[in-house]
């Protein structure tokens, strides 16, 4: 008698037995993946603590206080603000665990009638009105004010009646009474500790994206988050570049800002290193197919450009990500890695993000593709692997359309039975990456 049974969706059961999947086999989607997704953790006075949220641009922009507790324009928003500048989503992290929530108890009463939603300093600027209403003496109107402008009005004949609001929980079983104003009190942000960010990239390491932002220029912090970017990409497979300030990682997936964001009063946000979170918006925003060398820098930060060209042409060769003046205007001086030991199998093309922005967007495609439409659905036969060529070569054609490659030829494409009956392999021989321009080379011969 059989002891094991059931489906499988690889082949790594124990026990003897018979394990049976019924599917249909689905036609494989070789479309290119979208970029544009970044993630970063966040200094906050306002969200949810230990929790991976997405927020996209558009959302940022029309529902930025009931997010994040503050207006888009507002000074605490700056370092959202540049993310967004040209990432379409953010997965976002705030940092810190075991801030307090603020709250307020009504006259008389010693347990709390309003409580802020999430822990922090913000829900200090949450104040609670309630007055009676002036055509039903028997109904009360209650606001909720934060930071002194208007957000929520519910009349209600009791507090069972009235609902929770984004920033706001209600005791249902207070007795309502008239209060001019009822200011919430107590809020604090959790401590931020070195195991703050090691939390963030447990909680990070379960999502895709495109960047990853590495906000502290704490040496051990940088290190921490290297070490898991090297990780991730080399051990788990997940293709993704890490941004940081002082990062000398001497590997493709990092990216070294060497510029810092010089102190801007008006901004308190701001610290010497708030550039890496626009650059991780513009390494995930950027198109697979286009370069940063020479982008326009389009943020708010006050940004060091002050290098002259010998410090310039010594910053490159040091495999650091820098932003010049071009006559008054901020630029990027090249899109490069901190990659500066080449070998046989990583040449200087390695050093350019556009050439690995095309390599993570075939490795990360290729393995979803693969994941969701022939593990546990296809043959490992000769009719299976030709499905499979069949669509690498789609996805690569794609990115030739889009002149990411060039002179792409299927027949250096190759897939093949692996070690084991289990194993494909996929080899392809030639590829060719295309770069943007960046010198120009003129020679003038006259007569």
């Amino acid at each position: 008698m059989a002891l094991g049974g059931g489906t499988w969706l690889t082949q790594n059961k124990i026990l003897p037995g018979t394990y049976v999947n019924y599917s249909s086999v689905s036609k494989a989607s070789a479309a290119l993946s979208d970029r544009g997704i970044a993630a970063a953790p966040f200094v906050l006075n306002w969200g949810p603590e230990d929790a991976v949220f997405e927020v996209s641009a558009g959302d940022f922009q029309k529902n930025s206080k009931n997010i994040f507790g503050y207006n888009f324009n507002a000074p605490e928003m700056l370092l959202l603000r540049e993310i967004f500048c040209r990432a379409t989503t953010v997965l976002c992290y705030r940092l810190g665990v075991g801030g307090k929530k603020a709250s307020a108890n009504l006259p008389d009463t010693e347990k709390a009638f309003a409580t802020a939603r999430y822990p922090g300093t913000r829900g200090n600027d949450i104040t609670i009105v309630i007055a009676v209403n002036v055509d039903n003496e028997s109904a009360f109107d209650v606001s909720t004010y934060v930071g002194g402008e208007f957000f929520d009005l519910q009349t209600v004949e009791s507090a069972e009646n009235l609902e929770d609001n984004d920033f706001v929980v209600f005791d249902k079983k207070t007795t309502l009474a008239a209060t001019a104003g009822l200011p919430l009190t107590g809020g604090e942000n959790a401590e931020i500790t070195g195991g703050a960010h090691q939390s963030f990239l447990d909680k990070i390491e379960a999502y895709s994206y495109n960047a990853l932002c590495c906000p502290s220029k704490d040496p051990s912090t940088v290190k921490l988050y290297t070490s898991f970017c090297k990780r991730v990409r080399d051990e788990v497979g997940l293709k993704f570049q890490l941004i940081a300030f002082g990062a000398e990682a001497d590997y493709e997936g990092v990216i070294n800002v060497m510029n810092e964001s010089a102190d801007d009063p008006e901004n308190p946000a701001i610290d010497c290193n708030a550039l890496v979170y626009w650059v991780t918006g513009a390494q995930a925003g950027v198109n697979v197919n286009a370069s940063l060398t020479n982008a326009v820098y389009d943020g708010e930060l006050y940004v060091n450009t002050d290098f002259t060209q010998t410090e310039l042409e010594k910053a490159v060769k040091a495999g650091k990500f820098v932003l010049h003046s071009v006559n008054g205007t901020t630029r990027v001086l090249r899109d490069i890695n901190s990659l500066l030991t080449l070998t046989d199998t990583k040449s200087e093309d390695f050093q350019s993000n556009q050439t690995m922005r095309v390599l993570d967007q075939i490795a990360n495609d290729v393995a979803v593709l693969f994941g969701t439409r022939y593990v546990g659905a296809v043959p490992n036969d000769t009719d299976g692997r030709n499905a499979l060529w069949n669509d690498v070569v789609a996805l690569i054609k794609q990115l030739e359309k889009l002149r990411a490659v060039e002179n792409f030829d299927p027949d250096t494409l190759k897939i093949e039975e692996g070690d084991t009956k289990k194993a494909v392999m996929l080899t392809m021989n030639g590829l060719y990456i295309v770069n943007a321009m960046e010198q120009l080379y003129v020679a003038i011969i006259i007569r």
